[in-house]
């Protein structure tokens, strides 16, 4: 990988987590300017899921905090940023980001690799996206098993990417599965930028609903979801979201500290 020039990217502080100050403008631009110089970076889209899943697992908050961008993917962490001076901090929602950049590729000639989701999936969302995103240029799509990658899968995908050499690799996996996956695997893969985009993947390939604008600018795209996914999501709703709320609060009036880590092992571009 060339030289390239670093500016430190202001983030905030959320319960530790250094969620990145910046808009929807600020992501694009940022990540082409890392394709253009031909770097490598992982991106994470992270809302309070995240944040709460990063406060039982330190190994997870060092992830985020590594990352290139941790963009801020639920209004909450908007909210806290604004609270701490990032008045210019916008949502930057993993799937907004994900069309965006798709229409930027398609104009700019990048090319793209989908891993992740069901059986079937992947190749729906290429479907769907070439017909959404004239000239967009993708590349390949893989879909793991329901498990970690055995060495010869792993093999397999390396040699698959490279023959591809996609400059941007999505993973729609599950939070933190998908950090996971792009911190372990990015400097093995051919590629520049991976970006973990979670129901993205639903999302675009028309197999799952999204919120409807007013309720993602309230922050309640939460109950949208949870209303239409109860099973899968009660537990993960109904039990973070009061908790971040308890900590937060505590970390806003100053009784309790959490410290960002691992900001000096960050690369910026």
């Amino acid at each position: 990988m060339p030289p390239t020039s670093q500016t430190a990217r202001p983030r905030a502080n959320v319960l530790g987590v250094g969620i990145s100050a910046i808009n929807l403008r600020d992501a694009l631009g940022l990540s082409q300017r890392l394709l253009h110089q031909h770097g490598k970076g992982y991106v994470c889209v992270t809302g309070v899921h995240g944040v709460m899943e990063a406060q039982r697992d330190e190994s997870l908050r060092a992830i985020l905090n590594r990352s290139f961008l941790c963009t801020p993917d639920g209004m909450p962490t908007v909210w806290v940023g604004h609270l701490q001076g990032h008045r210019g901090m916008r949502r930057v929602y993993g799937p907004d980001y994900m069309l965006a950049m798709c229409r930027l590729a398609a104009r700019r000639g990048y090319r793209h690799f989908f891993y992740g989701g069901t059986p079937g999936v992947a190749q729906r969302l290429k479907q769907r996206l070439e017909q959404l995103v004239p000239g967009i240029n993708i590349v390949g799509t893989y879909t793991p098993p329901f498990r970690p990658l055995a060495p010869s899968e792993e093999d397999e995908l390396a040699s698959i990417v490279h023959q591809a050499r996609p400059d941007i690799f999505w993973v729609g996996l599950s939070t933190p599965k998908q950090e996971r996956f792009m911190a372990h695997y990015l400097d093995r893969l051919d590629t520049s930028l991976m970006v973990g985009v979670g129901a993205a993947f639903d999302i675009h390939a028309g197999l799952l609903a999204d919120a409807p604008p007013w309720m993602k600018n309230c922050g309640l795209q939460w109950l949208f979801r949870l209303l239409k996914e109860p099973r899968r999501l009660w537990r993960r709703y109904l039990a973070n979201n009061p908790r971040f709320l308890w900590s937060i609060a505590l970390q806003l009036v100053h009784l309790r500290r959490f410290p960002l880590e691992n900001e000096s092992k960050r690369s910026d571009f």
